[in-house]
């Protein structure tokens, strides 16, 4: 053993905001601590708390990390420090790796891993201090965890202590909900950095590149990037780290990077532990570190001078409508690009190149967006029902989860048996949640082992979990095998997740029930407070894998004969496939294309093996946003029978009466969703579903379905212009939302006699509309008194009104000769008409609304035009003493 390394430790500048961090725990129990990169707050400050440094007295620590390499490199860094091996003082686990020992007082984890320790001891026994590491970043986990903790807080164990940390955060917020509402909020504690200066340097493409949609990025971009990191190699010195959005990415800009001077390396999640640590380590040789998001905070890549940042970043999305969920490209927030910057000043003095420009900087994102605001929230909605609060409404979160996402989130756990109707976990949805695993790959592997077995089971659920590479391509059924037989760094991964899950898988949450039809999901007797969810035994019923096409209302069935009945690569996969996405499986239309259950089209790439099979299991999937079909990145061949067990829950049979192509569609139909399985025409169709069809396609294709004469529409014009200058009794008739929400007032008995489209060309709109006349009040009969058809003019012509303007006045269209000595403009309701006065040809001539203006300076104007133009009418200097006419001077004299 080594000594400690002193030197190392009074260095980290975080050692001087300790003194009032341990008082703010001593006197809150809960505070936030800000410190910038490289001050020491992720090393030094988890070994004071535990009393292996500073002498304080010894405490059980876990930091909680939000990505698996963090948690390794902290660790990795502790143990050093003191002089150490990991697995000592300083121990880390991750999923599916543990090095820890029983003298282990500082323990890294990740927060999925705090998470299921959390569900299955809620008191989290035996640990003093929990820190929450790099909280800026609003992963799901992170902010579940940090809920759940002020919950064990408030009710359990008040002495424990709670830090929030991170370099770059909403301090504020995580104050008022470290606070829980104490007044003022958890103190927050500010550790100042003396991280070296970094020079910006903006480097924004010469010319424009398209803004990144889906997971797709400009390969100009890429381009761009490549290019500014061959710049900064010969500008500067020292390592290069390069920031980009994916793996994909990565791959893409080091294929671009050939013949540099310098060892080009990617570092992200899925990257071996071998290669993460050579990054982490230094190195003899100049290096070019291509790196994902995982590289932005807690680790310190040694030897960094400069840093390149692509500016985008990978935020999950959901589509709740269409079941579909995938990552996309966005612009990363300015708090992202300050931690990336950060990491070219950790050592000494660095600089900066930035892929835009600095107009564009002032319009990022201050801060990432929360992932609960974003994501799928199935998981979160099962992990809140198993902790007790299925809506998550008594938990201190930063952000609340969107009620519609909530929403959605428990149809799918309802669907897979996790969860009752009204919330509440299962024992089968409490066993689901400690797979660590979403609900709906749960259900695939327990549901599947009992159909395939559990190793085949694991093997395809493991694909599943961690979408295997592009190159796989896009048949389950072949990645499957080719991962069996690969030796890439994903087929290591999938060995080593698989073998987890098999272990998993042979202790399920439940027996298999050897009835033909699904149980509605069990709800575990409650019991008193929240700690009743985590205490509860994992004993409840499976589906029953021996009813062929049967399924429950849980929708959980699995469509096999017996354990392991499934024969084949292409049916095991599409079984497990179907089995988690139900509303994905799909019926082909066409060569390559297909329909969801869901309702969404999906279209397979040309030359997909895929494209002639009669059904799909779509397994991935992802839709741009002008794109009426989604693209399947990974699929599996099905037949029926499987299609409908697994997605027993969509299944359903009834009449179908709506409106379709311009008529009323009647059928019997049986179907998977939105998929028809079964159609026949319905001769006798219920006229109340007949009715509702009608009225969809008078929603839908307007009003004009019904026969509107002319007088009709000048009765709807009149009764508008009521409504519009009285109100009152006077019906809303021209908006067509407003009379079809009145339909049974004015469209009976004629609609419900309807059957078809020319049944309701036969509708005398007009006969109709006088039905909402206000007849009850007697106002009705002043119908022609305050908005007559037609109105008598001087000449004594009865000229027809215009009320066709939908905000405008009611309009008099009248030869100009036939108002001579009216002087005053003709009123409606109260209301002048707008005159339209035209030449005796009936051409317009004037527009007024003030006939005693107008025979006082317009009508001279209009005289000096017109007269020479019809000399055969009265043209005289002084309209108001002439007679109005409706003839010409010669027949005047007659």
């Amino acid at each position: 053993m080594t000594a400690i390394r002193q030197a190392e430790l009074d260095a980290l500048p975080v050692r001087e905001a300790l003194p009032e961090l341990v008082s703010a725990l001593d006197g809150h129990g809960a505070a936030v601590l800000c410190a910038p990169p490289g001050t020491g707050k992720t090393t030094l400050v988890p070994l004071v708390l535990a009393g292996l440094v500073g002498g304080g007295p010894r405490r059980r620590v876990v930091v909680a990390e939000p990505r698996r390499i963090a948690a390794r490199a902290a660790a990795r860094r502790m143990a050093w420090l003191l002089g150490e091996q990991v697995g000592g003082s300083v121990g880390f686990t991750v999923r599916g790796e543990r090095v820890a020992g029983p003298g282990t007082v500082v323990e890294v984890v990740t927060t999925g891993v705090l998470l299921q320790r959390l569900q299955r001891d809620q008191e989290l026994s035996g640990v003093d201090v929990v820190i929450l590491d790099e909280c800026h970043e609003r992963h799901l986990d992170a902010d579940t965890v940090a809920a759940f903790l002020l919950d064990v807080r408030e009710t359990l164990r008040p002495e424990l202590r709670l830090v929030a940390a991170s370099a770059t955060t909403d301090a504020a917020g995580w104050a008022r909900v470290l606070g829980h509402g104490r007044p003022g909020g958890a103190p927050v504690v500010t550790a100042a950095g003396v991280s070296y200066p970094v020079e910006t340097v903006w480097a924004p493409p010469a010319r424009p590149v398209r803004p990144p949609h889906g997971m797709r990025v400009d390969p100009a971009q890429l381009t761009h990037v490549a290019s500014v990191v061959r710049r900064a190699l010969a500008e500067r010195s020292g390592d290069v780290l390069c920031f980009l959005p994916g793996v994909g990415e990565l791959a893409r800009v080091a294929g671009q990077l050939g013949g540099v001077d310098a060892e080009v390396l990617q570092i992200h999640g899925r990257a071996p532990a071998a290669v993460q640590d050579a990054a982490l380590a230094p190195s003899e040789h100049r290096r070019v570190i291509l790196a994902t998001a995982v590289a932005e905070s807690s680790l310190t890549v040694p030897g960094v001078r400069v840093v390149v940042d692509s500016g985008l970043a990978r935020e999950p999305r959901v589509d709740h409508a269409r079941g579909l969920g995938a990552l996309a490209t966005v612009r990363a927030s300015r708090a992202a690009g300050r931690q990336r910057a950060g990491r070219a000043g950790r050592e000494a003095p660095g600089a900066v190149y930035r892929c835009w420009s600095q107009a564009e900087d002032g319009r990022l994102p201050a801060f990432p967006s929360p992932e609960i605001r974003i994501a799928d929230l199935a998981q979160f909605a099962l992990q809140a029902a198993c902790w007790g609060d299925p809506d998550a409404a008594g938990l201190a979160l930063p952000d609340p989860p969107p009620a519609g996402a909530m929403a959605a989130a428990r149809e799918v756990l309802v669907a897979v048996g996790a969860v009752t109707p009204d919330g509440r976990a299962t024992p089968r949805g409490v066993g689901m949640s400690r797979l660590g695993l979403h609900p709906r790959l749960a259900r695939a592997l327990l549901d599947g082992a009992a159909a395939v077995g559990p190793r085949r089971a694991a093997e395809l659920v493991a694909l599943l979990s961690e979408e295997p590479p592009r190159e796989y391509g896009d048949d389950l059924a072949a990645a499957w095998r080719r991962a069996r037989a690969g030796g890439d760094a994903y087929a290591t991964r999938w060995r080593a997740e698989a073998t987890r899950l098999r272990r998993s898988a042979a202790t399920p949450a439940g027996p298999s029930t050897p009835t033909p039809t699904l149980p509605e999901p069990e709800a575990a007797a409650p019991l008193p407070g929240r700690e009743a969810a985590s205490r509860r035994a994992v004993g409840a019923p499976a589906p029953d894998l021996r009813a062929s096409g049967a399924g429950g209302a849980d929708g959980s069935a699995a469509p096999a004969t017996a354990a392991g009945a499934v024969s084949g690569d292409d049916a095991a996969a599409g079984l497990v496939a179907a089995l988690a996405f139900p509303e994905r499986v799909a019926k082909a239309k066409g060569e390559g294309a297909f329909l969801m259950a869901s309702g969404t089209a999906a279209e397979l790439g040309d030359g997909s093996r895929l494209r002639s099979a009669p059904w799909l299991a779509v397994a991935v999937a992802d839709r741009g946003p002008h794109s009426a079909s989604a693209r399947v990145r990974l699929g599996a061949v099905l037949d029926e029978d499987t299609a409908r067990a697994a997605a027993a829950h969509l299944l359903a049979s009834g009449d179908e009466v709506r409106w379709e192509d311009g008529d009323v569609a009647a059928r019997a139909t049986h179907r998977l969703g939105a998929i028809a399985l079964s159609v026949r025409p319905l001769k006798n169709p219920d006229p109340a579903l007949v009715r509702a069809a009608l009225l969809e396609g008078l929603r839908s294709d307007g009003l004009g379905l019904l026969r509107w004469t002319p007088d009709a529409r000048a009765l709807r014009a009149r009764l508008g212009f009521l409504h519009r200058t009285l109100g009152g009794a006077w019906p809303d008739v021209a908006d067509d939302g407003a009379l079809l929400a009145r339909a049974d007032d004015w469209l009976e008995p004629e609609l419900s006699r309807a059957r078809r489209r020319a049944d309701l060309a036969r509708i005398d709109a007009g006969q109709a509309l006088n039905r909402l006349l206000p007849w009850a009040t007697g106002e009705a009969a002043r119908l022609d008194e305050l908005a007559p058809e037609r109105i008598e003019v001087p000449s004594g012509s009865r000229i027809r009104l215009d009320y066709s303007a939908e905000h405008g006045q009611p309009v008099l269209a009248v030869k100009l000769q036939e108002l001579f000595g009216l002087a005053e403009t003709p009123r409606v309701a109260g209301v002048p008409v707008l005159v339209h006065l035209l030449s005796p040809a009936g051409r317009p001539a004037a527009v007024t609304a003030d006939l005693a203006s107008f025979w006082q300076g317009g009508y001279l104007a209009v005289r000096a035009e017109l007269r020479g133009r019809y000399p055969k009418h009265p043209w005289p200097q002084d309209p108001a003493t002439v007679e109005p006419t409706r003839h010409t001077n010669a027949r005047l004299r007659r």
